[in-house]
């Protein structure tokens, strides 16, 4: 056998070996650096997945159920019979496809007022959702998914009221007109009608009915899909007289959380499948689009 520590080394090899003893712990030290960064890459792909796979965990307020808010009471062509759990009606519909698509199973509902839930404050669901327009204003304090239906106003007034036969914006400004407190409908009253008499204001749809009974009102301020269900079951006597012009950005309805939720990227994700598979545009056939010839008023 041989040994290492009878060989004699010449000046002139000793030199050469310890250059070839300096290349190869170069190379050592390269190969560790290699494997370092394919390591460094590995990592960052695994975190990439994490990242992307974060929904897989959801957080949810209560592990593995979608605690969700809406209106008491709640009415169709939102939601139907005042249960918002039968999955019937145009959100309530939405909500348990988002919950499918988000692998949940259980999904239970609480109640709030309208108001109560454009607040700073920590909320105790998921997310609300009662016809909540997605606005500059309201996006300061709470946060919104996606919008998951787009609006148009519309105006619902007798057959014998002045503002049957308005043809454009500028036919309502001299009318009486009305709409619920707080909502979308009122602002564009206020900011797009600009009628020459200040809106008539109702904190629900039974006060607007008094009033319309009563002759207080020549027009009331309706989204489309209300208007259609004000005009079939609460108050049959009057008729969607037009659909109102949409000016600016397109409203849009949206799910609403509390500031930072870290659930919005999920439902966002929900949302985004349900609209490219064509289940959004099924629920909106299905439980919005009731049909009938109504002419839109010019601006």
């Amino acid at each position: 056998m041989w040994d290492y520590r009878q060989t004699k080394i010449r000046p002139a090899r000793r030199a050469l070996w310890l250059l070839a003893v300096l290349a190869l712990l170069a190379s050592a030290c390269g190969s560790d650096t290699d494997s370092d960064a394919d390591t460094d890459t590995e990592s960052d792909g695994a975190s990439g997945d994490s990242e992307s796979a974060s929904c897989d965990d959801l957080p949810t307020k209560v592990d593995g159920v979608l605690t969700v808010a809406t209106g008491e009471p709640v009415f169709p062509p939102w939601m139907e019979d005042d249960d918002p759990s039968n999955g019937e009606g145009f959100e309530s519909a939405m909500v348990y496809a988002v919950a499918d698509q988000l692998g949940v199973e259980t999904v239970e509902w609480v109640r709030t007022t309208f108001d109560e839930a454009i607040s700073a404050a920590e909320k105790d669901y998921d997310f609300n959702i009662q016809q909540y327009s997605i606005t500059a204003e309201r996006d300061e304090v709470v946060d919104f998914a996606d919008g998951y239906y787009q609006v148009e106003q519309a105006i619902i007034g007798s057959t014998d009221s002045p503002a049957a036969s308005a043809g454009s914006l500028d036919d309502l400004k001299g009318l009486r007109l009305g709409a619920a407190t707080g909502t979308t409908s009122l602002a564009y009253i206020d900011d797009v009608i600009g009628p020459d008499e200040p809106a008539l204001v109702y904190d629900d749809n039974a006060a607007a009915k008094a009033a319309f009974d009563a002759g207080q009102v020549d027009g009331l301020v309706f989204d489309l899909p209300t208007a259609y269900f004000v005009t079939a079951v609460e108050i049959p006597e009057a008729s969607i007289i037009g659909v109102l012009p949409r000016t600016g950005q397109p409203e849009e309805l949206g799910m609403l959380f509390e500031e930072g939720s870290p659930l919005v990227s999920c439902v966002n994700g929900a949302l985004a499948e349900l609209r490219s598979n064509g289940t959004v545009e099924e629920l909106e056939d299905t439980w919005l689009n009731q049909g009938g010839s109504i002419p839109t008023l010019s601006e």
